[in-house]
């Protein structure tokens, strides 16, 4: 398969220039004087200062990507970004200052961009270049449809982050460790990375307060063996419970739009909610893949329950990922929960804890003949691929990819009549999920690897087997 920056350039005509003139390095450099005395505070602290986290590279389509970035004290932020093919040609972003209302967090967007092309990108704090040690790259997907076929791309997941707080945590055994994971993510050299919930992990009194989230969210998105991951893959995610507020919570937690603020803030998905519904429900394509980015949390009821309807979807939720999924045109269709969906075992959080909704969702998929659909999850601190077989109809595949570096849970070999045999992994680990084939035979292979870096277990599945 092809790394990250080897692909083929799109046929497409490049028409950047009807839509945005490019300028010369020399007229770039040029100007940084002018745009530093106009916009660099009284301050002499070199502009590294002002960095708290990223920059780090969010959505992108075939024309934007956007560019994220968290400062310490209120700046100054911009981009300079070329296709790296034509270096000489740079085009520069829109500037925004950051501020504390916003957690000193702006997102740009790079807008003078065409599909399928490999760019590079500088950061500009207060009129000043912030040198990283790290590549800061970013690329835009090809078009939905090419005379040549969908490309090769690669996919990272992963679940339940936890970054160890000292000041806080004031544990004797740690229940986070093993970062160097990361730089295991960004040596397989991902396209994109979906982040499958429990990213950050409020902390007790945390989660009651605006403060308290903004701080969580932070002090885990300026983990230093992070950023050169954040710099050069893009992130898309969903949340579980512990980026939302109490273990277990739900619709009824009385704080939950400042949980989806910060959520907001803090990722660059495309969209956040659909038809005018608040949380953080969405969808994106890349290549010929389409991925739907469930919400698991905002309108969930409690699994005991003994009235009224018990749902982790809601109906808004689920009717509309029923038509999404009919509509869609895409090999592969990606749901992605934070919980697992497939495995019978009514352990917490799972969805069969749910049945109703479940066989719901089960059901509009069969009655549909909705094709090539599978499901990624997190949550269970162990990892395994589960498979549902259907008279009459495909299987069905769930990849349960957990933790990457919270705390393992070695609670004894879990019953699941559903998991493929020797995909059962408690470790930390991330997996690869890589698309590749022609248009005719497109394949999956899900690669899972542990904190060493070391493949654990890789399974195929065509999409020929998925109709």
């Amino acid at each position: 398969m092809a790394t990250k920056w080897e692909e083929e350039e799109a046929t497409e005509p490049d028409n950047r220039c009807e839509r945005r003139p490019a300028v010369t390095r020399a007229i770039v450099v040029a100007l940084l004087p002018v745009l530093s005395a106009v916009c660099r505070p009284a301050s002499d602290a070199p502009p590294a200062e002002y960095l708290q986290a990223g920059p780090m590279v969010g959505y992108s389509t075939s024309r934007e990507t956007l560019l994220w970035v968290q400062t310490n004290r209120p700046a100054d932020v911009m981009f300079i970004y070329y296709d790296t093919a034509i270096p000489e040609r740079r085009y520069t972003t829109g500037m925004a200052r950051t501020s504390k209302e916003d957690a000193y967090i702006v997102k740009i967007l790079a807008d003078s961009v065409s599909p399928a092309h490999r760019y590079a990108y500088e950061l500009y704090l207060n009129g000043q270049q912030v040198e990283r040690p790290y590549p800061l790259r970013f690329q835009t997907p090809p078009p939905t449809r090419s005379l040549s076929g969908p490309p090769s791309f690669r996919l990272a997941i992963g679940s339940c982050n936890y970054v160890i707080d000292p000041d806080f945590d004031g544990r004797s055994r740690p229940y986070g460790g093993d970062y160097q994971i990361f730089e295991h993510i960004r040596a397989r050299q991902p396209h994109l990375m979906i982040w499958l919930g429990d990213n950050v992990y409020l902390r007790q009194g945390e989660w009651a307060s605006r403060e308290g989230v903004l701080y969580r969210y932070t002090h885990t998105r300026s983990l230093p063996e992070l950023q050169p991951l954040l710099a050069s893959t893009h992130h898309y995610a969903i949340w579980d419970d512990h980026d939302f507020g109490p273990g277990d919570s739900g619709g009824s937690w009385w704080n939950k739009e400042t949980s989806l603020e910060a959520f907001t803030l803090f990722w660059g998905n495309p969209c956040f909610g659909v038809n005018g519904q608040p949380g953080i429900t969405c969808s994106f394509r890349w290549s010929d893949v389409e991925f739907f980015l469930l919400d698991n949390r905002y309108y969930r009821t409690p699994s005991d329950r003994e009235s009224g309807d018990r749902a982790i979807q809601g109906p808004g939720q689920l009717q509309w990922l029923v038509d999404a999924l009919v509509s869609s045109e895409a090999t592969f269709k990606i749901v992605v929960s934070g919980g697992q969906v497939l495995n019978p075992y009514t352990a917490p959080e799972n969805y069969a804890n749910y049945p109703e909704e479940r066989a719901a969702l089960l059901e509009a998929i069969e009655r549909e003949r909705i094709a090539g659909v599978l499901f990624l999850s997190g949550d269970r601190h162990r990892s395994e691929l589960s498979r549902l077989d259907r008279p009459g109809a495909y299987p069905l595949y769930d990849v349960t990819i957990s933790p990457l570096t919270a705390d393992l849970y070695s609670l004894g070999f879990e019953p699941n009549p559903l998991r493929v045999e020797g995909t059962w992994l408690v470790d930390h680990n991330f997996a690869t999920l890589d698309f590749e084939g022609p248009r005719d035979d497109r394949r999956l292979t899900i690669t899972a690897i542990d904190r060493q870096g070391i493949v654990r277990w890789t399974h195929t599945i065509r999409a020929n087997e998925l109709r």
